[in-house]
């Protein structure tokens, strides 16, 4: 019922009892006010209801929108459970080929461990005559290295082979002629002296690098290994064996060293070769 309605009434009322006191008056005057009152706060409890109801229309969309996405994944879950097991299969036979391969490859490394063993210990014997201090014969890190003092190659400040060092290199051409299917590495290394030269070589990189061109031209020319499977190079005074402070330290890092590998190339190969499942 609105206000309008309410005053009707109470006008009628009025007129039908014609004269009231003031005391009766005065009351059904609060009562009409207490009337207006409630009204107003029903209208604003029916808007708040009004607003609370969209709220929850809202948040019940919201849900139901969720239980659809739920309800789409476990639909895709339980569709994809037998392409999850395809997939383990597929993961397994490559885990297994995987492990195939490192059997591979460690028996490779074996084979070539148990090769450059046997060439160290054949160049061990083919200069058993050779001075320790002038020829040092090793196994390291995979390879077989063989270290030359420039007391025994070259002299002081210079990069031609002495012609009593090539008895000596003769050997260790014959065992890498016998052993053809490794790479050669030759690397000359200086102390920290500088040269005072203005003509070749100039300073210790020159130097390094003249010298193991030099032991490579004679393995080549004299000794027909063959120069496909050489590298020459020089390190100047950066890879010292030992301290440069004194004249046995200095004397030890001047050095050329012929290191005996397997070839790179043959390695790489094996390294591409794409694991195959059975």
């Amino acid at each position: 019922m609105n206000i309008g309605k309410i005053g009707a009434i109470l006008g009628m009322a009025l007129i039908m009892t014609s004269c009231v006191s003031k005391k009766q008056f005065d009351a059904l005057n609060t009562n009409y006010n207490q009337c207006v009152t409630n009204i107003g706060e029903r209208q604003r409890e029916i808007q708040d209801l009004k607003g609370v109801n969209a709220g929850l229309a809202s948040e019940n969309n919201l849900l139901k929108g969720q239980n659809d996405a739920l309800k789409s994944s476990l639909d895709a879950c339980l569709a994809n459970t037998g392409k999850g097991s395809a997939n383990i299969d597929k993961l397994i036979g490559e885990i297994n080929s995987s492990n195939k391969y490192i059997k591979q490859l460690i028996s490779t490394n074996s084979k070539n461990d148990s090769l450059n063993l046997a060439l160290s210990n054949r160049l061990k014997r083919s200069l058993d005559n050779v001075a320790d201090g002038d020829v040092q014969v090793k196994v390291l890190k995979g390879v077989v290295m063989i270290s030359l003092s420039d007391n025994m190659l070259y002299k002081t400040g210079d990069y031609n082979i002495l012609p009593a060092a090539q008895e000596v290199l003769g050997k260790v051409a014959k065992v890498i002629n016998d052993y053809d299917t490794y790479s050669v590495l030759i690397e000359g290394n200086t102390d920290n002296v500088p040269l005072n030269s203005n003509n070749l070589p100039k300073d210790n990189w020159d130097l390094s690098a003249l010298r193991a061109t030099s032991m490579a031209k004679v393995l080549q020319t004299k000794f027909g290994v063959d120069p496909a499977r050489i590298t020459a190079g020089g390190r100047s005074e950066y890879n010292p064996k030992t301290t440069n402070a004194s004249v046995s330290g200095r004397a030890e890092n001047r050095r050329t060293e012929i290191i005996i590998m397997p070839k790179l190339d043959e390695f790489l190969k094996l390294m591409e070769i794409a694991p195959t499942k059975k």
